[in-house]
């Protein structure tokens, strides 16, 4: 299974952590692993500022560097979704279909395609799970609480599975964290309210670590952590699934 790892720019800039835990994840987990070296921004912010008319750079070069593969796979459930639902290219659509079918954020491809049962991985620590809109309401990778159906979540399945780690309950347990990309500059007083409301939640329940699918909302979170002073921590999903595992 020849896979490509598609790593944003911002994961790349301030976490390159994450995406190395997701290489390693990987590959422990049977995938051969390609990392297209001249992939740059996937063009989420310009697409979300009003200006998709402007991203066939991006698209163009997304094209150049993925496709062939068997599955593209990325620890960003926003730029995922990004690629999933809007990228095109003029003269090579077909190609971007394809790819539009093949592209995963991390979680899901190791519970719908690889199927995962268990890992050897161990995070003696509470940890409460930020469930991202893109990724919730988006990519569909849990249920939401406001519908009246069987609850689900592929990050909480997943995380189930780390030796010592306790999931702590939350509040609210799908609340937006007020991130929202371009949001959190145009509206910064309610961004940051709505993320001091979700850091207090965590913090309220006795979480040690607050983790995500999405290092953009944890970015964000984890700016608030610091001016409150805080103990608590931020880390991708990846990094504890990968953390300690053989």
């Amino acid at each position: 299974m020849r896979v490509a790892l598609f790593v944003p720019c911002y994961v790349d800039q301030f976490y390159p952590k994450a995406a190395i835990a997701t290489l390693e994840l990987l590959e422990k987990l049977g995938c051969e692993v390609h990392y297209p070296k001249n992939q740059t921004c996937c063009g989420q912010p310009m697409a979300n500022s009003g200006y998709e008319h402007l991203t066939g750079g991006c698209n163009n070069l997304f094209v150049d560097n993925f496709s062939g593969y068997d599955y593209i796979v990325c620890p960003s459930g926003s730029c995922t979704l990004h690629i999933k639902e809007h990228l095109h290219a003029d003269g090579r659509e077909e190609q971007a279909k394809d790819i539009r079918k093949k592209v995963y954020e991390l979680t899901e491809f190791l519970v719908d395609i690889l199927k995962v049962k268990q890992l050897t991985a161990s995070f003696p620590y509470r940890v409460g799970l930020h469930q991202s809109c893109h990724g919730l309401r988006g990519l569909h990778i849990a249920q939401m609480s406001e519908l009246v159906a069987e609850p689900f979540s592929k990050p909480a399945q997943l995380l189930d599975m780390v030796s010592g780690l306790e999931l702590v309950p939350l509040s609210r347990q799908d609340d937006c964290c007020g991130f929202g990309g371009t949001f959190c500059v145009v509206e910064e007083a309610v961004s940051a309210k709505m993320g001091k409301d979700r850091v207090a939640d965590h913090v309220a329940h006795g979480a040690q670590y607050i983790t995500s699918a999405d290092l953009s909302c944890l970015m964000h979170l984890e700016g608030i952590l610091r001016r409150q002073n805080s103990d608590v921590k931020v880390i991708h999903v990846a990094e504890i699934l990968n953390h300690s595992m053989q």
